[in-house]
């Protein structure tokens, strides 16, 4: 931290030097060179891997890390997944302490993946690579990358039914992959004894090493031009700043207790609710977020670990407020985590198994956004779509080799919410995963299945001045036999919260058509009757007509373990939609015509939701479709009179 309560940009410059080793210049440089640093190693590593989900989803981050002597602070990460972010600072610390700093060798490079002592989960392996000047550790290079298996019971680890850590794979605690330069081939052999499609794993691991010896590299020729105290300063002023910006913008909301909850429609193994509570207590330029009102730790492995609730409120927190400087550790600061052991933000070891802990930090944050969505106003920021859904699918195929598809089937992508810059995207990450979507052409070649829809459904984002970003439907038909795991976890209540006046985006769900499959082929409509016989997996449905209701049933996805389905059996995937952002009988009537000739919003709806009355045909005739200014007029009129109802 500086040495004076004065501004970072008010400093004079012989308080910089003194407090940061360096002049203003050269920290800016140093800062920025860090910066560069991950972004190089990202891009290289996003184009040499070979598993899918590192080379077409980008499930990985790159970040710098200081040195023991200043407890480890973060001053760089790439712009990877968000859900890394907080917890690379404390995953590093916990990791080398534990193995000893005086133990590391130059060319070491050490692992681990334990979510207790690392967060996240055992796929999430995490690479650390010692960086050496004049014999002094001077910081740490690091990639934390999603590996395809880390073992356990279920290939590839995305399904919701283990119940203890010892089902859910291969846990290791701090150990050297590396020694001086050579591979541990005693940790090889742990690794690619436990866990599956090592043909994949191998290549991948040998590139993350080298992504790491590029990053020394770097690294250590601008320690060689610059000095070790200029680059420790530097890292000491990325920090700060960030956390002076973070300061400031807390400072800027009034104070207050202020609660928001979202909750998780079950577990794997029952129907039980969980709840993420959180209660902002916001005093001055500090905040404390306390969780102790969440439900304890579930069944089964949808729970997360503390230190991903820390990332969840950090970088929530950040993002709510509208923080844009780069994220380093200085970002949590000003920001106090409260919450007790055993609870589903807080899972222990070894009943508390974690692996979808990404469910519950979007929780975290939905929460955080329904708690401050009055006291931020215009600054707010609509709830997204919820839940990844994610779903994974294996088979046999005709000659005997099996296929298996992970993350990209389901529901993994969908609408952002809405907020005072515009109207919500409409197919995106989760705000807290920011992967990339495969193409449509990869998966198809790869496992055999058709992607046979792909699309946004009409009125579905959340009404608003700037509409939330709409519900995609997914359809997928599997050609062969399969067993599909699937976690819709968000599909009880609105996900889409909507802010600032504006309206929730309408929910979706999880069904299944034609389960036994047949030969045909059939392209089905998205028509109310294409739902009928349908199997409902998650959402809250008519029992009868199998649409999405708010009074209908809620369809338990954990009922059946492992879904069996036949050749020609199709999964659709319908996401919730984005929050809107003000009042909807705001919205330009343009706008509102806009989104009916793109079929964003039906003509039905622009009445009903905007007051809006559109003429002519989207679909036959787009350039036709218009406002009736009079007609519009005197429907908004009646609408802010309550006088009419429109169903």
């Amino acid at each position: 931290m500086t040495t004076t309560s004065v501004a970072l940009r008010d400093l004079k410059d012989e308080q910089f030097q003194e407090s940061y080793g360096c002049d203003r210049f050269t920290a800016s440089v140093l800062s920025n060179r860090l910066r560069y640093i991950c972004g190089h190693m990202a891009t290289g590593l996003l184009h040499k891997a070979f598993s899918p989900i590192i080379s077409y989803m980008s499930d990985f981050a790159t970040a710098v890390v200081g040195p023991p002597e200043l407890d480890y602070p973060m001053p760089a990460v790439n712009n990877g997944l968000a859900l890394f972010l907080g917890t690379l600072s404390d995953a590093v610390r916990n990791t080398v302490e534990e193995y000893g700093p005086e133990n590391l060798r130059v060319g070491d490079l050490l692992i681990a993946n334990d979510p207790n002592r690392a967060g996240c989960h055992v796929n999430d392996l995490m690479f650390v690579a010692p960086a050496f000047f004049e014999n002094r550790i001077s910081g740490f290079i690091v990639i934390r990358a999603h590996q395809l298996d880390m073992g356990g019971s279920v290939p590839g680890g995305f399904g919701a039914k283990k119940t203890d850590s010892y089902e859910n794979g291969l846990v290791l605690p701090p150990i050297l992959l590396y020694s001086q330069g050579t591979p541990v081939r005693s940790t090889f052999s742990l690794i690619f004894d436990n866990a599956r499609w090592g043909q994949l794993l191998l290549p991948d691991i040998r590139t993350i090493n080298e992504s790491c010896a590029l990053g020394l590299s770097m690294f250590r020729e601008s320690v060689e031009r610059y000095g070790r105290a200029a680059m420790l300063g530097s890292m000491r002023f990325a920090t700060d700043r960030s956390a002076e910006e973070i300061a400031d913008a807390l400072a800027s909301v009034a104070d207050g207790d202020y609660t928001g909850t979202a909750i998780l429609d079950a577990d794997n193994a029952t129907d039980e609710q969980y709840d993420v509570v959180v209660k902002v207590i916001k005093r001055g330029a500090r905040v404390e977020v306390d969780l102790s009102g969440s439900s304890r730790q579930a069944q089964t492995c949808i729970n997360a670990g503390a230190l991903d609730a820390k990332t969840a409120v950090g970088v929530g927190l950040n993002m709510a407020t509208g923080v844009r400087s780069p994220f380093t550790s200085g970002s949590f600061r000003h920001i106090d985590v409260v919450i007790p052991p055993g609870t589903v933000a807080s899972a222990l070891p070894p009943d508390g198994a974690i692996f979808f802990y990404w469910e519950v930090s979007s929780a975290i944050l939905a929460a955080i956004i329904v708690a401050l969505k009055d006291v931020l106003g215009d600054r707010s920021i609509g709830g997204d779509y919820g839940s990844t859904s994610t779903h994974n699918a294996q088979g046999t195929r005709g000659d005997g080799t099996t296929w298996q598809s992970l993350s990209e089937c389901g529901g993994e992508w969908g609408a952002w919410g809405a907020s005072r810059e515009g109207d919500g995207d409409g197919y995106n990450a989760l705000y807290f995963v920011n992967t990339m979507s495969p193409a449509t052409e990869g998966i198809e070649a790869s496992v055999p299945v058709v992607i046979a829809r792909k699309e946004y459904v009409p009125d579905t984002g959340g009404p608003g001045r700037h509409r939330g970003g709409s519900g995609t439907i997914k359809d997928v038909r599997y050609l062969d036999d399969a067993e599909h795991y699937t976690t819709p976890l968000r599909f009880k209540a609105p996900s889409g919260t909507g802010v600032n006046g504006g309206d929730a985006g309408r929910m979706g769900g999880v069904w299944i058509l034609d389960q036994e499959g047949t030969a045909d082929i059939a392209f089905p409509g998205i028509e109310d009757s294409s739902y009928l016989g349908s199997t409902a997996l998650a959402g809250v449905v008519h029992p009868d007509t199998r649409l999405p209701t708010p009074d209908g049933v809620y369809a338990y996805f954990g009922r059946v373990a492992t879904w069996k389905t036949g050749p020609g059996a199709m999964f659709r995937y319908r996401t919730n939609g984005g929050g809107g952002w003000g009042a909807a009988l705001t919205r330009d009537p343009e706008r509102v015509a806009r989104d009916v000739r793109d079929e964003y919003v039906s003509i039905a709806g622009a009445a009903r939701d905007y007051g809006v009355v559109v003429v002519g045909d989207p679909q036959t005739d787009p350039e036709g479709v218009k406002v009736d200014v009079r007609a519009t007029a005197a429907l908004r009129a009646e609408l802010e009179a309550g006088t009419t109802r429109l169903s």
